[in-house]
């Protein structure tokens, strides 16, 4: 049978990052070296911390402490702030070696990951304190659209805000927001090159160099080239590069300005995972809940090396004007516009066919092409300001916004039926594995990845386009009551209206939809400063999810109109904005003379006006869920050689009212919700050139879905490093994360399959910097 594969071109990360990476250090070294010296005498005001590195040209204590967060909407340092935020530093990326968004959220606990397939696409879906965050991460307090596997090679910090966290960053937020602080040119020189080698052929290049112009005026650049198969699995292989430019005018003086672009393109082989297996017959069972079954391997690949790719391509250029009217009164405007694409087709491990329980396994091909397009423009104004005699910290602003989705898919046709082309077989059986099924179905215990599939790709240009225009005004504010007191208060209205049709291969409409929304969310808290480095608060926050909020781009669980009822037909509806409260008392404390942030917090999250269907026909914002937990973390020095980032999360998730269609599953347990979870990493300089760490990371068991039929099991995973100067331009890192080679999964779908994390992975790292 013929087959037709249809690929769009992707330029070669190695050659472009390896060319400009040789070019710039080749003309560059001299400069730096000569700059590595004069910034020592520059004032020290002028020098700025780069995670290892600083502009002076030699490495400085850094620490895992945070003091403030870096967007203006957070109107006090964290200390004083009424609500659970955790913040990842660079230098917690750098010892731990993260690469990605998720490497790095891996040290915050309550935070957790879910498996993205064909409708639900494919990237980051993170879930925070048990709700689903896929469309809640913002890039330097900017929403960032559409579905990504977001690299962190230009990114300073990573703050997580947890809890209802609309008044920030607007629609969505029920469980909290992520915001990512992007490297930004500064004043001062400086270069850091980092070379990583590692096991199952891992290859990585960093470059991260900002050089001063003139007293006012620098530029950045950092560039990323990435390629490694994946430990313990086979024929997984990620490829990727990147790259950063950041302009900045006016740098030290009343007005600035930054340009700054980023460019990110992979190709990779993905994997899906492993199938679950059946306890029970053929179905998943809450009496006897099934996790994955690997046959035997935990290498295991179902996908198909011919078949098989994902590539993804992301767009973001930025421009920030920043203006100081005087020392207290500042403004911000942020324009920006980006773009996403995905284009995959990759293998599920179905288990729809009848298939794990007679050991084999159907190769379900899931496919999507989508673009997302952002434009947004925000202005910032913040300062502080005394009313009445009191104290006001404020930041208010106003966002507009328009986003586009354009989502559509591949047609592959398995003819897995001998004289019927285009048809799928009723039942994967054990004498269909190999060419019976033209390679459709495999062995669960021993599958091959090079076979030689036959059956066709086209693509199919039958899709759906959504469009959301926001308008926005917010306001927050920290009232000192008195140097005790302390009253934060944030209130954030918006006008949301989205719309979206589908359409068939000729472009003919099928359905339309739309949905205007107008919805006030807000943040209230009273801070008591028990003592100079001690405080407790109380607070209450709330969040609105409004139909189609999430654009096609990830799972809509309040989706705009158009849901099919059971016998398929389309029906329009018309649902309120979903709701999520959270009330939280908590206490924060610096001890160990400053350098060592403790924080504790007991909370209650409830999601209402959950949508749920009460009849074959009708949908209601009728439901409700609720989380009750409590958070304890620890972040910075406990002396001057020994750091520590650490937390622990207890979330009690549960249904409280799935509606009358869904009554049995009420008092189960959310998905993607483990009751405990922990972390810790720590650090110990034995010498000032010599300096260990490691980590232990728990996640308790997680359930795949609300019927908690499906789970995957609770993990402990150590890591290791060290590091060693060899000059104060030269250092060395070896990294062994995984380090007893535990299977485990990291990510749980509904049904169908859970995510195979990576096993022991090796990594050693030489960085130049100057």
């Amino acid at each position: 049978m013929s087959r037709q594969l249809i690929k769009i071109p992707v330029s070669s990360p190695r050659l472009l990052a390896s060319a400009i990476g040789v070019a710039i250090t080749a003309t560059s070294a001299a400069h730096m070296a000569q700059a590595a010296e004069s910034t020592d005498s520059k004032a020290q005001g002028n020098t700025l911390s780069l995670g290892a590195t600083t502009v002076s040209g030699e490495q400085t204590e850094q620490s895992y402490q945070i003091e403030k967060a870096d967007s203006p909407k957070y109107t006090a340092p964290l200390i004083d702030t009424p609500r659970s935020i955790t913040i990842i530093p660079q230098q917690l990326i750098k010892d731990t070696a993260a690469t990605s968004l998720q490497d790095a959220l891996r040290t915050v606990p309550g935070v957790t990951f879910g498996a993205g397939e064909g409708g639900n696409p494919q990237g980051d879906r993170p879930f925070i304190r048990g709700f689903d965050a896929q469309g809640d991460t913002y890039l330097d307090g900017v929403r960032d659209t559409g579905a990504q596997s977001r690299e962190i090679f230009a990114v300073e910090s990573i703050e997580v805000a947890k809890g209802p966290n609309s008044a920030f960053g607007g629609r969505g937020a029920a469980g909290g927001t992520i915001n990512m602080v992007s490297k930004k040119a500064h004043l001062g020189n400086s270069f850091d090159g980092g070379y990583t080698w590692g096991s199952d052929q891992t290859q990585r290049y960093t470059l991260d160099g900002n050089y001063q112009f003139s007293d006012t005026v620098a530029g950045r650049l950092n560039l990323m080239s990435h390629e490694s198969n994946v430990a313990g699995r086979d024929s997984v292989n990620y490829d990727r590069w990147g790259i950063a430019p950041s302009l900045a005018f006016g740098l030290g003086t009343d007005t600035r300005v930054n340009i700054d672009y980023y460019h990110m393109e992979s190709n990779d082989l993905p994997d899906s995972g492993i199938p679950y297996g059946y306890s029970v017959g053929k179905t998943h069972t809450a009496a006897s809940p099934d996790r994955p079954n690997n046959g035997g391997d935990s290498s295991n690949f179902y996908g198909l090396k011919d078949r098989d790719f994902r590539k993804t391509r992301t767009d973001i250029t930025t421009l920030a004007f920043e203006h100081d009217f005087t020392e207290d009164l500042h403004i911000k405007n942020t324009l920006r516009h980006g773009n996403s694409m995905q284009d995959y087709i990759l293998t599920q491990p179905d288990d729809s066919k009848g298939n794990v329980n007679n050991g084999s396994v159907w190769r379900r091909a899931n496919t999507r092409v989508s673009n997302t397009a952002t434009t947004t423009n925000q202005t910032d104004l913040f300062g502080d300001v005394y009313i009445g005699g009191f104290k006001n910290s404020y930041s208010t602003g106003i966002e507009l916004s328009r986003e586009t989705s354009s989502k559509s898919s591949y047609t592959v046709n398995t003819d897995t039926t001998p004289g019927s082309p285009g048809t799928a077989s009723t039942n994967c059986t054990p004498s269909m594995i190999g060419s019976t099924s033209g390679f459709n179905c495999t062995s669960l215990g021993n599958p091959n990845p090079n076979d030689p599939w036959n059956g066709a790709i086209a693509r199919n240009y039958a899709g759906t386009d959504t469009s959301s225009t926001t308008r926005a005004i917010y306001a927050m504010d920290t009232l000192e009551l008195s140097p005790e007191w302390l009253l934060n208060m944030g209130l954030r209205y918006d006008h949301f209206e989205t719309k979206y049709k589908s359409y068939t291969a000729d472009g003919a409409t099928t359905y339309k939809g739309d949905d205007t929304s107008d919805f006030f969310s807000g943040q209230l808290g009273l801070v008591w400063k028990v003592r100079p480095n001690g405080s407790i608060y109380v607070s209450y926050a709330t969040s609105a999810t409004p139909p189609g909020s999430m654009l096609g781009e990830g799972m809509e669980g309040n989706a705009l109109g158009g849901t099919p009822d059971r016998t398929g037909k389309l029906l329009a509806s018309d649902m309120e904005p979903e709701e999520t409260t959270n009330y939280e008392i908590g206490t924060k404390w610096d001890v160990f003379n400053d350098r060592l942030s403790l924080t504790a917090a007991i909370f209650r999250t409830e999601k209402e006006n959950t949508r749920v269907q009460t009849d074959a026909d009708t949908y209601e914002n009728a439901g409700k869920t609720r989380v009750d937990g409590v958070e304890l973390s620890a972040s910075g020095k406990i002396t001057d050689k020994w750091q520590v980032f650490a937390g622990y999360t207890y979330l009690d998730g549960k249904q409280k009212d799935g509606g009358p269609l869904n009554k049995a599953t009420d008092g189960n347990q959310l998905p993607n919700t483990p009751k405990n979870s922990a972390s810790l990493w720590t650090t110990y300089a034995i010498t000032p050139k010599l300096t260990v760490g490691g980590g232990a990371f728990y996640v308790d068991e997680v359930f795949g879905n609300v019927a908690n039929s499906t789970y995957v099991p609770a993990y402990t995973r150590f890591d290791a490093m060290a590091s060693y100067k060899l000059t104060k331009n030269i250092d060395l890192q070896l990294n062994v994360q995984n380090l007893t080679d535990k299977t485990y999964y990291d990510k749980a779908f509904s049904t169908h399959f859970a995510n195979q994390a990576a096993g022991r992975t090796a990594l050693l790292t030489t960085s130049v910097h100057f």
